[in-house]
C-alpha cells in the first residue's frame, strides 16, 4: 500500500474573511474603532482591479474624480462570522443613517450597540435599512480579543495591508 502524501481526513482550512460585505438579508455588527474617511476610485492594470483610497477629494486623479465614491471604514465586530473585520461603507443611506444615530442623544456612540442593516433587492435597486439594537454592553471576551486585535486602518490610503504587524497609527481623527 502506498503512504500517503497527506493525513487521513486532511482538510485546507478556510482562510477568516478580514473585510465584512453586506450580503442579502440581515447584517448584524458593533462598530469597534473611530472611522477613517476619504474617496475611494478603482484602477486596473495586469493584476486585475484594485481600489485606491484617499484622505482628500483633491487627490483623486481628474479622470477618476467622477467615478470616486466617498468611504467610511471602521473596525466592527461582525456577530455573524465571530470575528473582527474592516467594514467600507460608501453606500449614503448607511452613512446617513449612522450618522443620524451618532448624533442622536438617545442613540450616540454607535460603538455602544450593535446595529443591524438589512440589504434588499439587487444591482441598482438594491435597498439598505439600518436599524439600530438596544443598547448593551459587549461581551468580555470580545473585548479582551479585541484588546489583543491589530489593525492599521490608515494603511488603506497606502494600499497596504492594514492587518501586518506594524506599528498601528491613531489617525481615526475624525467624529461623527
Amino acid at each position: 500500500m502506498a503512504e500517503m502524501w497527506l493525513p487521513d481526513n486532511y482538510e485546507v482550512p478556510e482562510s477568516e474573511p478580514r473585510y465584512m460585505k453586506f450580503q442579502k438579508g440581515t447584517n448584524r455588527f458593533r462598530i469597534m474603532s473611530r472611522p477613517i474617511i476619504g474617496w475611494e476610485y478603482w484602477t486596473e492594470d495586469e493584476d486585475g482591479r484594485h481600489p485606491n483610497r484617499v484622505k482628500n477629494r483633491d487627490e483623486i486623479p481628474k479622470d477618476m474624480n467622477g467615478e470616486a465614491k466617498h468611504f467610511w471604514a471602521f473596525i466592527v465586530w461582525n456577530s455573524d462570522a465571530e470575528t473582527f473585520q474592516i467594514l467600507e461603507i460608501t453606500q449614503k443611506t448607511v452613512q446617513k443613517a449612522i450618522r443620524s444615530l451618532a448624533s442622536d442623544v438617545d442613540w450616540g456612540n454607535p460603538e455602544d450597540y450593535d446595529i443591524v442593516v438589512e440589504r434588499s433587492g439587487e444591482d441598482l435597486r438594491t435597498e439598505y435599512t439600518v436599524n439600530p439594537k438596544p443598547v448593551k454592553k459587549l461581551d468580555k471576551t470580545v473585548l479582551t480579543a479585541f484588546n489583543d486585535f491589530t489593525c492599521n486602518l490608515s494603511a488603506l490610503y497606502d494600499g497596504g495591508d492594514p492587518f501586518a504587524a506594524e506599528e498601528v497609527e491613531d489617525e481615526n481623527e475624525v467624529p461623527f
